[in-house]
Parts: C-alpha cells; sequence; structure tokens
C-alpha cells in the first residue's frame, strides 16, 4: 500500500479512522432510511420537524465530510492532472452518481393499485434530487475550487457561501417568517426552476431538503472534510492533532450558537449555522475515532464498520434498491416487506420497537452483503 511520509509519521492512504466514520455514516443512514413503519419510530431516529437538531441530522452532512477526507488523498493525483483529464474525469463521476441517484428515486420503475395491478411509473414526475445527487454536486463543486483555488480559495468560497447563504435566505425568502416551510427562498427557486412535479413531497408540499440553493452552504461540508484530512496528514496521527481537532470543533460550536439566535440550526435548508454544527461534532467523532484507533491502536472492533467503509457507495445503492423491491413484490394482497414485517416484528413487539429492530436488521443484511464483497476483495468504485 502507498503511503505519505509526514512529518516522519506515516500516513496510509486510507487510514481506518476514515474508514471507520465512513461505515458507521452508512450503517446509521441505512437505520433511518428503513424503519419498518414511518408512523412509529423512536426520536432519535428522525429529522427534526424543523428547525432544532437529532443525531440523525448528522449522518449525511458526515457522508459529506468523509468525502471530502476522502478527497485529500484522491486530489494529490488529479491535482497533478492536466486540465483536460481532471476536468473530464471529475465530470464523469459527478453525472454518474448523479444519475443512479435520479435512477434510484424511480426505481423499481413500476406502480402498484389493487385495481390495476402493475403501471409504469410517470417518468415526467421522478424527483429530479436527492441524497446521492447532492453527493455529486457537492464533489463536483469541491473538486473544482480546490483545484483551482486551493486550499485558501476554499476557505474564502466557505466563508462567502456560509454568509451569503444567509443573506439570500433572509432578503428573499418571506418577509414575516423568510425560514419557514413555505416561504424560504430554496423553495421558490426550486419550484421556478425544477417545477413542482419533480420535487420532494415528504414535508406535505413541494420541497426538496436536498434543493439547489442548499447545496451550495452544504459544499462546505466536504471542504471541512478535505481540510481536516489534509490536517491530520500534515501533522500526524498523535495526541496534538488530535488535540487541535477538539479545539477547532469547539470554537465552531460556539459561532454556530451565537449563529442559530438568528439564523436557526435547521437541516431541511441547510442553515449555515446547521454547517458548522455538524463540521463541529464531525471534529469530535474524527478526533475521538484518531486517539482510539490510531494512538492508542485499539483495533479490535472496528472490522464491521470497515465492511460498510470499503465498499460504502454500492452499498447505500443496494439497500434503496432492495427496500423498493421488498415494497413491490407482491404475495397475496400484501407486499414481501409488508408480509416480512407483520410476521416477524410486529407480531411480538411494540411499533415503534419492531419498526427499530427490522431497520437493524435490514441493516445487517447489507452489512452481510457488504461481508461478502470484502470477502471477495470485490470493491466497487464510480
Amino acid at each position: 500500500m502507498n503511503q505519505v511520509q509526514t512529518l516522519g509519521v506515516p500516513i496510509k492512504e486510507r487510514y481506518l479512522a476514515l474508514d471507520v466514520l465512513r461505515g458507521l455514516t452508512i450503517a446509521l443512514m441505512v437505520v433511518v432510511n428503513t424503519p419498518g413503519s414511518w408512523s412509529h419510530m423512536y426520536a432519535p431516529f428522525m429529522h427534526a420537524d424543523w428547525h432544532g437538531f437529532t443525531i440523525t441530522d448528522l449522518i449525511f452532512p458526515t457522508f459529506l465530510f468523509v468525502v471530502g477526507n476522502a478527497m485529500s488523498f484522491s486530489m494529490k493525483k488529479m491535482g497533478a492532472m492536466d486540465q483536460s483529464l481532471f476536468l473530464k474525469k471529475v465530470f464523469k463521476r459527478t453525472l454518474m452518481i448523479f444519475l443512479i441517484g435520479w435512477l434510484l428515486n424511480a426505481f423499481p420503475f413500476v406502480n402498484y393499485s389493487a385495481e390495476t395491478g402493475y403501471s409504469m411509473i410517470n417518468w415526467s414526475e421522478v424527483r429530479l434530487l436527492g441524497v446521492l445527487q447532492r453527493i455529486a454536486l457537492c464533489y463536483m463543486l469541491a473538486a473544482l475550487i480546490l483545484y483551482y483555488l486551493g486550499k485558501k480559495g476554499a476557505l474564502v468560497y466557505s466563508a462567502l457561501a456560509l454568509l451569503g447563504y444567509w443573506a439570500v435566505m433572509y432578503f428573499f425568502g418571506d418577509a414575516g417568517d423568510p425560514y419557514s416551510l413555505t416561504g424560504n427562498a430554496a423553495l421558490k427557486l426550486d419550484l421556478w426552476l425544477i417545477g413542482a412535479n419533480n420535487l420532494y413531497m415528504g414535508e406535505g408540499i413541494p420541497f426538496d431538503p436536498e434543493g439547489v440553493l442548499s447545496t451550495f452552504p452544504s459544499v462546505v461540508n466536504v471542504i471541512a472534510g478535505f481540510l481536516v484530512g489534509k490536517f491530520i496528514q500534515d501533522l500526524g496521527n498523535n495526541t496534538n492533532t488530535v488535540k487541535k481537532l477538539i479545539l477547532w470543533g469547539i470554537g465552531l460550536l460556539v459561532i454556530c450558537l451565537l449563529w442559530d439566535l438568528v439564523f436557526p440550526i435547521n437541516k431541511k435548508i441547510w442553515t449555515s449555522p446547521y454547517v458548522l454544527l455538524t463540521i463541529s461534532l464531525d471534529l469530535f467523532l474524527i478526533a475521538f475515532l484518531m486517539l482510539v484507533i490510531e494512538v492508542w491502536k485499539k483495533r479490535d472492533w472496528t472490522y464491521p464498520f470497515e465492511v460498510f467503509g470499503r465498499n460504502p457507495l454500492i452499498l447505500y445503492v443496494l439497500s434503496g434498491v432492495l427496500i423498493s423491491l421488498f415494497y413491490a413484490v407482491r404475495i397475496g394482497d400484501q407486499s414481501f416487506k409488508g408480509m416480512i414485517y407483520e410476521n416477524l416484528f410486529t407480531s411480538w413487539l411494540g411499533p415503534k420497537d419492531a419498526s427499530l429492530l427490522f431497520s437493524i436488521v435490514y441493516m445487517l443484511l447489507i452489512w452481510l452483503i457488504g461481508l461478502w464483497m470484502d470477502k471477495k476483495k470485490i470493491y466497487i468504485k464510480v
């Protein structure tokens, strides 16, 4: 395995703490995305209704953070590339991830009703954006910023994006409540640019939490991951690095809490204080994992998370494909998922416990597939 020497300390091209953080993130994404019942969930496994924060609200920005962390290694090679080759690689990867996300929104490409059976979906109403689409766009923008502007330019972008987003949301949102569900500027832009038919409907109205405008502050999560990755490589895996990461985390947390007084923490419109909060918590997480794994060398417990961390994208996609098939396949008047859930979970557990256990068991099913892939040395990258 290739290594990079920094201040006398060898840093692996994919250090273990990053794989564990990535794996933990994917495992939690699967758990929160596939409850047995969306009507029966424990509060920590749900997003905040609007303003506010739950531990579930940390998962997606953490994935963006680890994307940036991984870029701190890959950009060494890409940064030395000819411009045309660099752009080709970045745009190709962006397009592939975006397209996979869009197809995942449409999968399994059919609807079912008891009266008419299966019928083809209306392709003109497939949701355009989503989790993978945001990852693709954030990766693209962060890569371009870092390639052309470097670390200092990325810091300038981050400051301008967070402050500019606040200004746009305030001045272009409804005067009475610019940060409300129905009156925020991000919704207005998506309705004008994309149209109601291709937006997420989970809030009861056409509103996309992965919309166009809020993509710009979310790029900062990727840039933060990149800068932290470079910082770790420069200083090495030691207690001094851990202490500095914690201090940076505390500083960002203080700024976040002060900013929250005038610009509320909100995942669904990805507010600037939300960005700072999630980066702060990710700094604490990566510092803790570095301390345990890299400094104390306690690694006996890490492999289950490494399984997810080595094939993150394909396992996340597979989790979405498989649960969609569970819903689409009919056994009598029930879906396969409904039959499994009713017979194996709700038959002996209360509603919330059954819902949580289903999501955990489903996550373990995806993990077993990841384990098989790891044992066979199958690693799929897009």
